[in-house]
């Protein structure tokens, strides 16, 4: 018997309609403008936010346009994102052997989740996903920027870098598979200081260092553990967005950071 991951936050995150969530999954991608070497990119990773789409949005966008020509492509998703309701130490997989939002029902690769089985930081918790927010907003881009896919979903806690990254080599897979992190950057600063933090934050990520903390990004755990396995297989970490939620909603008084930045094999370069 299968079991559904209702969406939780549609409506609240994201539209809650399937036509209205289409029309703006449609108006962030005409928006973006990459630029023309980025456009040449074939990522292997990404790291993308997971505000609402008013604020994060654009950001979002500017990532998944690298994964669009990759549609026909991409068949597995690897998507770890922080745990905001419920903790766990490790990383945390579903119950559900599907994810559902307003565009559709996303099948989860149990094959894929079986060469998990018997890791120590690897458990199966409903709680930790029932209403977390952090993978679910990006489900509706992948959704329409990739035709068909299977989801690893990973709702992570407290792991660290090295555990973060056994789990992720377990999944690398080819061409097929896509490792998306899902994590904002600085919460509630003024816009200038939070500007110059993310700025210094974002070269770290670029530098592939391993230590970032949760005031600087909150899916680090997550985010050490993709680093640290990008430094291992020689990736290129590459600056596609930088803003915040002052830039893309008006508010600048105190504002959320967001960051999003492709990790590409020495020989993934479209021509």
């Amino acid at each position: 018997m299968s079991i559904t991951r209702p969406a939780a936050v549609a409506g609240l995150f994201y539209p809650g309609t399937a036509d209205t969530l289409q029309r703006v999954l449609h108006e962030l991608s005409v928006r973006v403008h990459p630029d023309a070497g980025l456009g040449a990119l074939r990522p292997k990773a990404l790291i993308v936010p997971h505000a609402g789409y008013i604020y994060s949005g654009p950001v979002a966008a500017s990532a998944y346009a690298l994964v669009r020509p990759l549609r026909a492509v991409i068949r597995r998703v690897v998507l770890l994102g922080p745990v905001h309701r419920v903790w766990v130490d490790g990383l945390a997989l579903p119950v559900a052997d599907q994810f559902e939002t307003p565009l559709g029902r996303v099948p989860l690769d149990t094959e894929a989740i079986e060469t998990l089985r018997g890791l120590p930081q690897v458990e199966v918790n409903a709680a930790a996903h029932a209403m977390e927010h952090s993978l679910e907003v990006n489900l509706p881009f992948l959704q329409d920027a990739l035709d068909r896919f299977e989801l690893v979903p990973l709702a992570v806690g407290g792991a660290g870098p090295q555990a973060v990254a056994e789990v992720i080599e377990r999944l690398w897979g080819g061409e097929e598979t896509l490792v998306v992190v899902s994590s904002d950057l600085s919460h509630y600063l003024p816009h200038a200081e939070a500007t110059r933090r993310d700025a210094e934050t974002v070269a770290r990520i670029l530098a592939l260092e391993t230590d970032l903390d949760g005031e600087e990004a909150c899916g680090c755990h997550a985010l050490n553990g993709l680093t640290l396995l990008a430094r291992r297989k020689g990736l290129s970490a590459h600056l596609v967005d930088l803003r915040n939620s002052g830039d893309t909603a008006g508010d600048k008084a105190r504002v959320v950071g967001y960051a999003a930045i492709a990790f590409t094999e020495a020989t993934h370069v479209r021509h």
